[in-house]
């Protein structure tokens, strides 16, 4: 009986970290201590991979480094092109296109955008290079050798990041968009040819009252995703 109650507390408790959990877009300029980041970073490390491969590699910026990111990234984007390592979907349609309409209202809602105003849309975009004002970022990387499953691999550790940064009271947002500048970010840190972008995280603590935070998505049912086959 002490065991079943045990999971059941613990289940409770992940319950409420993926209720509470959600994409911060406003973030606070003080900076999280290092070892806030490093309980952060161990607690995530425990996350599955194929064969253990742990094909995750991270960069961590702080300070004036974050500064030199945010300032070359926000060059690059309004000079350059270039192709992400991982292609991104072809197309939205059916439910994923619904949904990402519905996220885009919601924030755009939040943040007093008009429909139709794309200056301002526009506007907001751009907040993804500018990293949302946060602190710091984590660009996170896999082993090109590895293909798509060292990519799945390191997604499955991403979402345990998010989920372990609730836990502590940090704020992120994953960010597919800077993984689009992949040629860029080995350069500027220096990282191997064989190190592919997955993508960047961007965190530190909620900026309280940010608009741009006053949301939250939905979620489809169980049903919506499963098939029952069988009893």
């Amino acid at each position: 009986m002490a065991a079943v109650m045990s999971t059941q507390s613990d289940l409770e408790v992940l319950q409420r970290l993926l209720d509470t959990r959600y994409s911060c877009r406003g973030f606070a300029p003080q900076a999280v201590p290092r070892e806030t980041m490093e309980s952060w970073l161990r607690t995530a490390q425990r996350a599955a991979s194929w064969c253990n491969t742990q094909p995750w590699q991270l960069v961590i910026t702080s300070g004036a480094a974050t500064k030199k990111f945010r300032d070359a990234l926000l060059k690059v984007v309004a000079t350059e092109t270039q192709e992400p390592d991982f292609p991104f979907p072809e197309e939205y349609r059916g439910a994923s296109l619904a949904r990402r309409r519905e996220t885009g209202a919601q924030l755009y809602q939040s943040v007093g955008i008009a429909r139709g105003d794309r200056e301002a849309a526009d506007r907001q975009m751009m907040e993804n290079f500018r990293l949302f004002g946060a602190p710091h970022i984590a660009i996170i990387t896999t082993d090109r050798s590895l293909g798509v499953y060292g990519a799945v691999d390191t997604g499955l550790y991403v979402g345990t990041l998010l989920i372990a940064a609730q836990a502590l009271g940090l704020a992120c947002i994953a960010q597919a968009s800077i993984a689009r500048y992949p040629d860029f970010i080995r350069n500027h840190f220096g990282l191997p040819q064989d190190r592919r972008v997955v993508c960047a995280i961007s965190f530190g603590f909620a900026e309280a009252g940010h608009r741009a935070n006053g949301f939250r998505t939905t979620r489809a049912s169980v049903d919506d995703a499963v098939t029952w086959i069988g009893e």
